[in-house]
């Protein structure tokens, strides 16, 4: 992924989890700081927010018919960080995207 962020001539800046967003966890229901991967500045001004993330990570494991704790409690945290992420993306007029091992092969 930096290596496709430095080489992309469409691509301004870019930093590497340099940024830190409040959000409230569902497991202890306190405040904690969500560092998403990847900010960017595109040449046309925009910013974007990027987590990568493994694709199976990104899909709510309770629809499946085998469940496993640790898989539904990581993905409800995920969910909190990334509707956060998407709350201050919209409130700054930024874009939130997740990158999965689909997108980058």
């Amino acid at each position: 992924m930096c290596k496709y962020l430095d080489e992309n001539t469409s691509i301004l800046r870019w930093g590497y989890e340099s940024l830190k967003i409040p959000y409230l966890s569902p497991i202890d229901n306190k405040i904690h700081m969500y560092i998403p991967d990847f900010i960017i500045e595109t040449v046309k001004k925009e910013i974007i927010i990027l987590e990568i993330k493994p694709f199976k990570q990104t899909k709510d494991p309770s629809t499946r018919k085998k469940k496993n704790l640790t898989e539904c409690i990581t993905y409800s945290v995920n969910k909190a960080k990334w509707d956060t992420a998407n709350v201050y993306c919209n409130n700054n007029g930024w874009k939130f995207q997740i990158i999965t091992e689909k997108d980058l092969f």
